[in-house]
């Protein structure tokens, strides 16, 4: 294993600014956005920034803070979704409201409450909401800015942005959050994201007349009348080609001073921070991204990937649910069976995942990675349905311990699964085709389990495909050697497909052939099928 590949000094060629921007995406579709609002409204603010002429350390703050400051909305989606059925839906709407004082914010909220359910059940949440639902809305945008804060700190980044994010939610009328600041008491960078982010959802809908007409409205409420006015007066220049514009280059490139890079070991502190905040969305995650990556990396490392490939692969496991963000909690956390429609955005968690990563290129390939963590190798998994080769040996083992360490945690639907049953249930996805069998093995013996030792067959064989293909040279069809095995028509399709590439052959008898050559045709010894 090379040593160099593990030093946490090491530059490891992804910038800060990159990093944060691929959090943005998230936090885009966890406010109920389309990716790469928070990186238009970046754009937007920066040329604020320049026309008030913000210096460079204002115009840092101003940079970094404008990219994190939503971060933090999906922390409390359990309560939103509790309360309001669907939360993205929920803070999509606080955008088209100047919510001046606590009336007009509660009548909004009661707007929303019980979405989406029986009218017997919407009842019953309006009536709960006078007791606990008051309370929980009341905290909502504290708890907002200061899990973006606790971010900003994980990451490293300085004073001034830490208090751009606190301010964000407060208003220049002073009836904002979380301590009520007016006016000039507000920084300005706070000021300048604040009507940036609502200059960038009106001028994407509705066009730029419309987003300064909100503009206006809000003025002396919600928004400092002089950034108001410049808006006013040179909103042309403001929105200029940015509906033309390559976001993501644009915005990295317009990182203020010199780029800030991280290395090895600040990027693998960041991206864990990362994870913490994406397990976060739902009370039924806590812990699950740490926790599977410690698994994938301890399997990986077992299966003899070199250091470079167990680094990728931790990395990948740490963000590997990143697209859960684009959910809404109303879908995580239903105790029921979810609708068609449900399972739907479910299955499309793992793709948003690879999509924002893909924006970064130094990242892109841990998207390919991650991605693969809903895959089967019989095809039955998702997003793409992939099988067999198609799938990498690092995705094979990230969706082994995604899925062994998910058995082991509480879900709305069921209770926690011991760890035995767990592992049974695994051993038994891996004779159904639907797991490689030495990644489950891995990740087993990772959690702590005995598992018996694998056979060594030719050809890099498994046990399995030696087990199919003993059947196949004794002239069974595919179809008698499912029923004999008791697996489906598709995976034995697979396994011969497998067992024939292995050999290097493309029929039968010459894999016979090859079969006898190699002595795979005695008796096999107890249990060596196991697996």
């Amino acid at each position: 294993m090379a040593t160099a590949s593990l030093r946490p000094d090491r530059p490891s060629g992804v910038r800060l600014a990159e990093l944060l921007a691929v959090l943005s995406l998230g936090a885009d579709l966890g406010m109920g956005q389309p990716m790469e609002h928070a990186m238009r409204q970046c754009l937007i603010a920066l040329r604020l920034g320049d026309r008030v002429g913000l210096g460079e350390a204002e115009r840092t703050d101003l940079y970094f803070g404008s990219l994190i400051a939503w971060v933090g909305c999906h922390v409390d989606a359990y309560e939103q979704a509790k309360w309001f059925g669907d939360d993205l839906a929920l803070k999509d709407g606080f955008r088209h409201y100047d919510l001046y004082g606590a009336r007009p914010r509660m009548a909004m909220m009661r707007s929303h409450l019980g979405r989406g359910r029986s009218l017997g059940e919407r009842a019953q949440t309006v009536v709960a909401f006078a007791g606990h639902g008051r309370r929980d809305v009341g905290e909502m945008l504290a708890n907002h800015w200061f899990a973006a804060d606790r971010l900003a700190e994980a990451v490293g980044l300085e004073d001034g942005v830490r208090t751009t994010v606190m301010q964000t939610f407060e208003r220049w009328d002073g009836k904002g959050s979380p301590y009520g600041a007016r006016g000039d008491e507000i920084c300005v960078a706070s000021r300048i994201v604040n009507l940036a982010d609502v200059l960038e959802v009106y001028h994407r809908s509705e066009g730029a007349q419309r987003a300064v007409e909100v503009a206006r409205q809000r003025s002396g409420t919600q928004f400092d009348p002089e950034l108001v006015e410049l808006v006013a007066r040179d909103g042309a220049t403001l929105f200029r080609d940015l509906d033309e514009a390559t976001t993501w280059e644009a915005v990295i490139a317009g990182e203020p001073g010199l780029e800030r890079a991280l290395t090895d070991g600040e990027l693998d502190l960041a991206l864990t921070a990362f994870a913490d905040f994406i397990d976060i969305k739902s009370p039924y995650t806590l812990g699950h991204s740490r926790g599977v990556a410690d698994l994938a990396t301890a399997a990986g490392a077992a299966l003899g990937l070199e250091g470079e490939e167990v680094r990728r692969l931790r990395r990948a496991a740490l963000l590997h649910d990143l697209g859960r963000l684009g959910v809404s909690n109303g879908v995580w956390d239903k105790p029921g069976a979810l609708t068609a429609s449900e399972s739907e955005r479910v299955r499309l968690h793992p793709y948003l995942t690879e999509r924002m990563l893909a924006s970064c290129p130094v990242l892109a390939g841990l998207g390919e990675i991650a991605v693969q963590h809903h895959e089967r190798l019989d095809g039955s998994g998702y997003p793409r349905g992939l099988r067999g080769d198609a799938l990498t040996v690092s995705g094979r083992v990230l969706a082994a311990a995604d899925a062994y360490h998910g058995k082991l945690e509480v879900r709305p639907h069921r209770s926690a699964v011991a760890s035995d049953a767990a592992a049974a249930w695994l051993r038994g996805e891996v004779r159904a085709g639907r797991f490689d069998g030495e990644a489950a093995d891995a990740v087993l013996i990772a959690a702590g389990h005995a598992v018996r030792r694998r056979k060594d067959w030719p050809a890099g064989l498994t046990t399995r495909e030696v087990e199919v293909l003993r059947l196949l040279a004794r002239g069974l069809s595919n179809r008698a050697i499912a029923e004999r095995l008791t697996i489906s028509r598709r995976t034995v399709d697979n396994h011969v497909d497998h067992i024939y590439t292995k050999l290097g052959v493309s029929n039968r008898a010459r894999a016979s052939l090859l079969a006898v050559r190699h002595g795979l045709m005695s008796v096999v010894e107890d249990g060596a099928f196991d697996s």
